[in-house]
């Protein structure tokens, strides 16, 4: 018995079907993870950060007085970054971040959040929250819970 149009076939105005209910799924969650970038850019738009910079500012807040390591940074970041330092760069010369080198290595360098990124952040943040909980509204928290454990699952593979 064949799958009747899928909701994504429609909106990819796709006429064939998947080859299976796994690639279905996989562009499914790309596409799903597009609308959040595009709507969370736009947010971020008028405040002239990008998603990937709000993420830094996010780690370095979490990174505390002691501040991060630049690779370490790159470690947590939601997106893969080839361009750490320039990222950085732009956000040090609009006094988000700033840097020091280590004193016990001077091959490492520090990054710390700066109270302008502090202040950004306290604006941002209950935006982003908003957005986040605004795309979600579908979902009960019973529904959203098991979102999250079926995706670390699907995550946990290329571990």
């Amino acid at each position: 018995m064949a799958r009747k149009t899928s909701r994504l076939q429609e909106e990819l105005k796709q006429t064939k079907p998947f080859g299976s209910i796994y690639q279905e799924a996989a562009l499914s969650v790309m596409k799903t993870a597009d609308v959040f970038r595009r709507d969370t850019t736009r947010l971020l738009e008028p405040y002239e950060v990008t998603p990937q910079q709000y993420n830094v500012l996010r780690i370095l807040r979490g990174a505390g007085a002691d501040g991060i390591p630049t690779l370490a940074i790159g470690e947590r970041l939601l997106e893969e970054t080839p361009g750490m330092t320039r990222l950085l760069d732009r956000m040090e010369f609009k006094a988000l971040v700033r840097r020091i080198r280590c004193e016990k290595d001077r091959r490492q360098v520090l990054c710390y959040l700066t109270e302008e990124g502090a202040r950004l952040l306290a604006t941002l943040d209950p935006l982003i929250e908003a957005t986040d909980r605004n795309m979600a509204a579908r979902l009960t928290p019973e529904e959203a819970e098991t979102l999250v454990e079926l995706l670390e699952k699907i995550r946990e593979t290329r571990q």
